[in-house]
């Protein structure tokens, strides 16, 4: 049942791609409001205030921290029922003081997966066809030796994905389909028959580690996966194999990896992400000839803005036309937010 009134959605300075304004339009049940970041840091509470909705920038260099999704903003934010996250990701967004605060939290999984997926296979390929090196040798004007710079083909050889989600099925797909690679996953919330239908084979991290000659990650940042590629994981890893990561920064140990690649046992490194994006110029990673580096842009294209920034306004429409919405992260808390936005909006919500 529709909201008595309309349903109030804030964002801060900008949003992703302006399908998000042109599909909100379509609902007559959202009003939209625009709070610019150019203004005191109590102006903009006051007007995050007057909202019902969050629309929430993902990227941590994006969105100042006082702005972030915690249970001190949450506290200053007591009539708000709902966050929803620019992408994929929700760093800006903690679910738990969310759940306690009783407001809803969506992510857009899957929008831009395309964008994700076509990105780390582009790093397989370069990686293996050492072209980041050649590039370097070329510009210093060492370009002397092709054999020096001797590739792998990436036909066959076996990859190993850690998460087989949205963007995990795309990047097996393309590997199977496009180069008859065999494909391993480790993923723990999903089951052989599901990891099967999805175009991999279920194993676990050890044997994930020893058997792949490419590794991709493709999981959220959490609790359990917080430093998962530590010094001993990479040690793990086949001698010469190459790791990717368009995840989340912090999953990876970047000075364990720095000394992996220095020492020879990892071969090359594909990085969209970062513990602190960006990292400063002295990063020792940004310095290495055989790591390609990029600043969180895999899911940055305009098909994948337009895709995610639609699918959010979608799910800020079905809260306003008395729908819950999918992709829930935190669905333990919809009972609670159930009776906040029926106390709130003076109507019911299923």
């Amino acid at each position: 049942m529709p909201a008595s009134r309309r349903f109030r959605v804030g964002y801060l300075s900008h949003v992703p791609h302006q399908s998000f304004l042109d599909t909100a339009a379509q609902h007559p049940a959202l009003d939209v409001v625009r709070i610019p970041l150019d203004q005191p840091e109590s102006a903009v509470l006051a007007a995050l205030r007057e909202v019902d909705g969050f629309y929430v920038m993902a990227s941590r260099d994006e969105l100042p921290k006082p702005f972030h999704v915690r249970a001190e903003l949450l506290a200053e934010l007591p009539g708000l029922l709902m966050a929803g996250s620019t992408g994929a990701g929700y760093d800006t967004i903690d679910p738990i003081a969310c759940t306690e605060a009783g407001v809803l939290v969506v992510n857009q999984a899957g929008g831009n997966a395309e964008g994700v997926a076509e990105h780390a296979v582009g790093m397989m390929l370069a990686l293996l066809k050492r072209m980041p090196e050649a590039q370097a040798a070329m510009r210093a004007g060492r370009a002397k030796d092709r054999v020096a710079l001797m590739g792998r083909e990436l036909r066959g050889r076996t990859v190993g994905l850690v998460g087989i989600g949205n963007v995990g099925t795309r990047v097996a797909e393309i590997l199977r389909l496009a180069f008859s690679c065999p494909v391993l996953a480790c993923d723990p919330y999903v089951d052989a028959a599901t990891v099967a239908a999805r175009g991999a084979r279920k194993v676990e991290m050890p044997e994930l580690l020893a058997e792949s000659d490419l590794v991709s990650l493709h999981l959220p940042l959490s609790l359990e996966s917080r430093g998962l590629m530590s010094a001993e994981s990479f040690a793990r890893m086949k001698k010469g194999s190459v790791f990717v990561t368009t995840a989340r920064g912090n999953i990876h140990d970047e000075p364990a990896l720095h000394a992996a690649l220095a020492s020879g046992h990892i071969a090359a490194a594909g990085l969209d992400v970062w513990e602190q994006e960006p990292p400063p110029p002295s990063h020792p990673l940004l310095n290495m000839d055989n790591v390609i580096v990029t600043q969180h842009t895999a899911g940055v294209t305009h098909e994948s803005r337009s895709n995610i920034s639609r699918i959010a306004a979608l799910a800020f429409a079905d809260a306003a036309a008395g729908r819950l919405p999918p992709r829930i992260i935190n669905p333990e808390v919809v009972g609670r937010f159930t009776e906040r936005y029926a106390a709130k909006l003076g109507t019911t919500i299923s």
